[in-house]
């Protein structure tokens, strides 16, 4: 006689092993490290290039390795001497030279300011560039002649690192590099007897703007240059001399900015200078006083 279980055997259900498995199976996707390791670093911004001008390697060595701590600047150049200068420079194409004031050349043949002569011809051959004159003498001489050369700031060698680098930074962005000190003697020197008080202006005009005919009292060389000038172009000189940007020309001539661009540079042109310091400072000339 078959005899049937009282109670069948107990078996596991299917469904218990996915209930308990699941949260298992499901944690090691949750704890995959990809998301921080997958995170692109962005590239940074072309560097700043820059040139290096100095008879002394030891200085040039120490100026290269400041400039290059810093990620966004490179040094592309160096020289010792003023023809190097002159024919790397146009070469490598820097943004800004920082150059020595005072060069002894590799045979002893520099002069004081021979700097100051390769910024001049630097400036003419490579209009964008920006010099930084580089200096261990605070010599007024050598100021005035560096600014009248085009030059965009000029410091001396006691400056610290951070100030050298916010200098070339500053020159770089096309902004002047004179702190207010400097710019009171250059101003004081454009004043001085023999330089600029024979250059003043028409008596009672306090402007350029009359100096168009020849008539007025500047120097020769400068009334002959303003005559080249347009009348709206000796407003534009005018408004320089006191300090206004391209905008607030702009905005006190009823210009479009671009259009005060176009004539700023026109003047410059016309008045044989290649930056706007430079022709706010023979609207100073023409400003002073006569004795």
């Amino acid at each position: 006689m078959n005899q049937q279980p009282l109670h069948p055997a107990p078996t596991t259900p299917a469904h218990t092993i996915p209930v308990t498995a699941a949260p298992v199976a499901a944690t090691p996707a949750h704890t995959t490290p990809a998301p921080v390791t997958a995170t692109p670093v962005s590239a940074p911004d072309a560097p700043l290039r820059v040139f290096i001008l100095d008879d002394h390697e030891v200085v040039r060595r120490g100026v290269r390795d400041l400039l290059e701590a810093e990620e966004d600047i490179v040094v592309v150049g160096e020289a010792g001497d003023a023809r190097q200068a002159l024919a790397r420079v146009p070469a490598v194409r820097p943004q800004v030279a920082v150059l020595d004031v005072r060069l002894g050349g590799t045979d002893g043949s520099g002069s004081d300011h021979e700097g100051i002569e390769v910024c001049r011809e630097l400036r003419a051959r490579v209009p964008d560039l920006a010099c930084l004159m580089l200096t261990s003498f605070d010599d007024d001489e050598a100021l005035f002649d560096a600014i009248m050369a085009g030059a965009a700031g000029y410091v001396l060698k006691q400056i610290d690192g951070p100030a050298l680098v916010h200098a070339v930074r500053t020159v770089a962005a096309g902004q002047s590099m004179l702190d207010p000190r400097t710019a009171k003697r250059v101003m004081e020197r454009l004043r001085a007897p023999g330089r600029s008080r024979s250059a003043g202006t028409e008596a009672g005009t306090g402007t350029v703007s009359g100096m168009g005919t020849g008539t007025g009292t500047g120097t020769g060389t400068e009334a002959s240059e303003l005559d080249r000038l347009s009348p709206r172009e000796r407003e534009v000189l005018d408004l320089i001399g006191l300090g206004l940007t391209n905008r607030q020309i702009a905005d006190r001539l009823f210009l479009s900015e671009k259009t005060v661009k176009n004539r700023v540079s026109a003047i410059l042109s016309k008045l044989g200078v290649g930056r706007r310091v430079q022709a706010a400072m023979v609207v100073e000339r023409l400003r002073a006083p006569r004795p």
